[in-house]
Order: C-alpha cells, then sequence, then structure tokens
C-alpha cells in the first residue's frame, strides 16, 4: 500500500499552526489598511503568456506549468514526441501555468482594469505562489505572499512609505531585522564604469547570490557569461564598500561620476535616506551594493529584509519597477513594491516564539454533555454567550466525563462548565478553570462574568 503523503516542499497546517498565521496575516493587513491600500484577488493560474519572460531565464525555468485539459497530446507529432524538444512541447501541451509571484499578475490587472481604477492605485494582496525550486529551509514550493503595491506615481515619498511600512510590520511582531536597500541604476553605473554595460543582467544575477556561494563561486559564475578576469577586479572593492551609509554614497559618487545612470541611482538613494531619517524606524536601514535581486524588472530602489536572530533567507523583497505594463500593451505606468514572506515569517516567529498570548484563537468554554435534559438547559445559555462574543461550544454527544476532559485538555480549553441535574433545579452551574484546576458553583447568569476575566 502507497505511504500517503503531500508533494516535497508544500505543507499541511494544524489548527493551532492556522491561528499562527490568521495573526501574521491579521497583523500584516492592518498595517497595510493603515497607509491606505485597497485588497484585491487574482487567480491561482494565469496564461503562460502572461509569465514567461517575466523573470529571466532562471525565473521561467521555475514556473509550474498546467497540462491543457481533455487529450493534451492532440496537436503533437510522433516526431515532436521523439525529439524530446521541451520547450517546443510545453508551449503545445500547456496553455496555463501557476503564478510565480502576485506582481506581474498585478501588472496584468492594471492593463485589463485601467478604466475601473484611480491612479495612483494602492493596492495588497494576500495570496498563495508557485515555484518548481529544490525545497529546503525557509523555501518552499507552495508559499504565501503579503504583496502591497503603489502604481501611477514616480515619488519617491512611495518608497519611504514602504520604508515604514516594512519597519511598522516587524515592530508588530517584535522581530529584529536590517533593512538592506539599494538602486538597479547603482548597479548599472557600477557595470558601465568596469566597462560591461552589455552584461548588467549577469552581473545582478551573479551577485544577488553573493551571500549564498560566496565572492569565489560568484567569480567564477561570472567568467562563465564572458565577464573579463579584469572587469571582475574592479567590481569586487565596489561591491564590498563599508561604512555608514553616508560614507558609502560619497564613496560612490567618486566611483560613478563618470555614469548619468550611476549618478541618478545615488540621487535616488539619497533621496530616500534624507527622508527616512527625520522618521522613528525601529529597524536598521542600511545600502547594500551587494543586494541585486535578481528578477528583471526592477528599475530603481530595491529591498531586502533580513531578520537578524535567525538564520534564514530573505523576508521581504521588492522594489521600483518603471514599465512593468508596457508588455501587455500600457506603457509608461511606473511602479514599486514590496513583497512580506510570510511562511518565512512564520518560520521566524515560531522560532523565536514571538507569538501573543492570543494569538493562537481556540475555544474559551466547553459545556459539559450528559443528556437531552442538559442540552436543552445548556443550548440558550451557549446561544447567549456567543452573542456576547465568548468562544464556546458544547461536547456533541453524552460521553463518559473522562472522555470529554481529554477533549477539553487537547484543544487548551480554558473553562469546563458541568450542568448536572441538581444544579439545572435551582438555576446554577459549576465552573472549573482548566489552568488553575479550581472549580466553583454559580448561578447561570453570571457565567459570561466570569469566563470573561
Amino acid at each position: 500500500m502507497q505511504k500517503t503523503s503531500i508533494p516535497k516542499g508544500t505543507r499541511d497546517f494544524l489548527p493551532a499552526e492556522m491561528a499562527k498565521r490568521n495573526y501574521i496575516f491579521d497583523t500584516i493587513r492592518n498595517v497595510f489598511h493603515l497607509y491606505g491600500f485597497r485588497q484585491i484577488e487574482t487567480p491561482s493560474m494565469e496564461n503562460l503568456s502572461t509569465l514567461l519572460g517575466k523573470y529571466g531565464e532562471e525565473g521561467d525555468k521555475l514556473l509550474f506549468k498546467i497540462l491543457n485539459s481533455g487529450d493534451f497530446l492532440n496537436e503533437t507529432t510522433d516526431t515532436e514526441l521523439l525529439n524530446r524538444d521541451l520547450i517546443k512541447l510545453t508551449n503545445k501541451i500547456c496553455e496555463k501555468g501557476l503564478r510565480y509571484d502576485l506582481t506581474v499578475p498585478f501588472a496584468r490587472f492594471v492593463v485589463m482594469h485601467r478604466n475601473d481604477i484611480t491612479f495612483p492605485f494602492k493596492r495588497y494582496q494576500i495570496q498563495p505562489v508557485w515555484r518548481a525550486d529544490r525545497p529546503q529551509k525557509g523555501r518552499y514550493r507552495e508559499f504565501f505572499q503579503c504583496d502591497v503595491d503603489i502604481v501611477g506615481s514616480d515619488a519617491l515619498l512611495n518608497e519611504v512609505e514602504l520604508i515604514q511600512i516594512i519597519d511598522e510590520v516587524f515592530k508588530r511582531f517584535s522581530i529584529r531585522v536590517s533593512i538592506k536597500m539599494n538602486n538597479r541604476k547603482i548597479l548599472s553605473g557600477i557595470a558601465e564604469v568596469i566597462g560591461q554595460p552589455d552584461k548588467i543582467i549577469d552581473i545582478t544575477i551573479a551577485i544577488d547570490k553573493l551571500d549564498k556561494i560566496g565572492m569565489e563561486n560568484v567569480k567564477e559564475e561570472l567568467v562563465s557569461k564572458g565577464i573579463s578576469e579584469e572587469a571582475i577586479a574592479r567590481l569586487q572593492p565596489i561591491i564590498g564598500l563599508s561604512g555608514s551609509n553616508k560614507e558609502k554614497l560619497a564613496l560612490l559618487k567618486e566611483v560613478l561620476q563618470s555614469s548619468e545612470t550611476g549618478k541618478k541611482g545615488i540621487e535616488e538613494v539619497e533621496i530616500i535616506l534624507n527622508k527616512t531619517d527625520i522618521l522613528p524606524l525601529e529597524n536598521e536601514l542600511a545600502l547594500d551594493l551587494t543586494l541585486a535581486r535578481g528578477l528583471n524588472y526592477y528599475t530603481g530602489a530595491i529591498f531586502e529584509v533580513k531578520a537578524l536572530d535567525v538564520p534564514i533567507g530573505s523576508i521581504t523583497g521588492g522594489g521600483r519597477y518603471d514599465n512593468l505594463t508596457g508588455v501587455f500593451g500600457m506603457p509608461g505606468v511606473s511602479g514599486v513594491g514590496v513583497s512580506f514572506g510570510a511562511d518565512r515569517i512564520f518560520d521566524v516567529l515560531n522560532q523565536l516564539n514571538l507569538y501573543p498570548e492570543d494569538a493562537t484563537q481556540k475555544t474559551k468554554v466547553l459545556f459539559v454533555n450528559f443528556g437531552e435534559t442538559e442540552e436543552n438547559y445548556i443550548l440558550p445559555i451557549l446561544s447567549d454567550l456567543r452573542k456576547k462574543g465568548v468562544s464556546a461550544e458544547i461536547y456533541p454527544e453524552p460521553a463518559k466525563m473522562k472522555k470529554q476532559m481529554t477533549y477539553a485538555h487537547a484543544n487548551k480549553i480554558t473553562y469546563v462548565v458541568i450542568a448536572e441535574k441538581s444544579e439545572i433545579q435551582i438555576n446554577r452551574l459549576s465552573v472549573k478553570n482548566m489552568t488553575t484546576g479550581e472549580q466553583i458553583s454559580i448561578d447561570k447568569d453570571e457565567l459570561c462574568k466570569i469566563v470573561s476575566l
């Protein structure tokens, strides 16, 4: 008999875990609302034509593709099957794919609904995404993203607000983080001054792996992409610049003085830093020249957030994209956004045990069931408790007391209420506090007051 399992890189969540995850979603959602963002949703699957080519060659490989329904081999020939040309075959047998992120579907959404929305448009989206990645610690094939974006505005004040949102979310979670920032224009300027302007994509993809594979392996990858040893030697000290944000910018101004693109990137970073300097941010905001974010569509500021107390990958990331909607026939719409990785945040909160006590929602009151007489006495009381906002339930059938108490223990229920026939006759109840073990007899009208303490 085959062992029951789920696909690698996916997870089931028990009720206690879902309570924690809902705490994460609710916390992030509340901050999004605080800054004036409104929620949308898009389908789990998109046409492959929408997704392909938006994430670079590596991203395209990680797309989960969906076989056409019915006879999906109908349009293919025996020769094509024997040749095993996967790209050509995929184009014939798959028209749809699971979304890789929420940003590209959002760009498609903006183009399709341009007449239904007002610009600048501030949206948030909390939905799962899928990537055919190799599962490992903190990396899943199915995971939730919590995205917040502003489109239709070039103003750098949007970047400043996103930094505030990041800071506020992690302050509420009590997670200490470092907010890393860079600018793709600075990276383009670096590519220019080292004499490799046409290799900007290869350079950013390689630099983005620096903290995972180290400088030596990054050098090897750059060499394999045709970047000269001399250019790599000039690149290394630039991305290794240290010091305060101001000191890094001062050195960059010297290094990139011959690059107009690079100077524009420095100017944008300076504006953002000057604005955030007057704000009471709880977490560090650091200019990090090794930050590249491998996705092709970023054009300006880029962000990444690392937890300081747990060894895990980026838990939030994003940036400015100036023309993502252009590929869908609507050029010139600038946008900026960040994505919170709910699954990695879940892992961090679990490791640091940072959930507040009330985050794990559970039944507060369980009524013991002895039979029909007791049920009929309890049901109106139960209904009244629920109307007053107290989470309560009755054991669904008469059973031995031990079984019902075991149920209460297993579900961490705070109070067990017992109504025996002798008590029913005088409108009283027995209430047992499962935390302290104390049991008292009360008038039934006092129950709500006792369990709400």
